[in-house]
């Protein structure tokens, strides 16, 4: 019976093995281009990430970021190894993030900004879909913008 999964707060030694789970999903998940923003991401603009690891090995992360005043919680760079992909892991760190936020009194909407390879992911933990823009994060990577339902984000 494998270990149980565990979640725990990034830290910045797991960017080498993060970066790998990005390429493995090159390019059904995303562009080659976004390398570089998610570089950027994990030196500059971690406001809360975490890993999700299962048998001692990181399958996946993902993240929280804060609107400027604070009243929006943004579910952000969710990237999981395609072995563990399909398996809940995901659903179970997109939820561990909600209710983190969830328990934050300053947070009012809890939205996420996703692709459509991945969007219906979010539309079953939930979320509506709001927006969708073209060719957003690279040619052929449309944004999907989406929050959850303010009956679902209320504690």
């Amino acid at each position: 019976m494998p270990n149980p999964s565990i979640i725990r707060p990034y830290h910045p030694c797991d960017q080498p093995e993060l970066l790998v789970l990005f390429d493995l999903n090159i390019p059904q998940y995303f562009s080659a281009d976004e390398r570089e923003d998610l570089i950027d991401y994990l030196n500059h603009h971690i406001e809360r990430y975490f890993v999700l690891e299962l048998d001692g090995k990181i399958a996946g992360a993902g993240g929280i970021n804060f609107s400027k005043d604070k009243t929006v919680g943004k579910i952000s760079w969710d990237l999981f190894h395609p072995e563990y992909q399909g398996k809940g892991l995901g659903s179970q760190l997109t939820q561990y993030r909600i209710e983190l936020l969830k328990q934050l009194d300053h947070v009012q909407t809890i939205s996420v900004r996703t692709s459509q390879v991945a969007y219906v992911f979010y539309q079953k933990m939930g979320f509506e879909l709001l927006e969708v823009v073209p060719d957003y994060w690279a040619k052929g990577f449309d944004l999907y913008r989406m929050k959850l339902p303010t009956n679902q984000t209320t504690r």
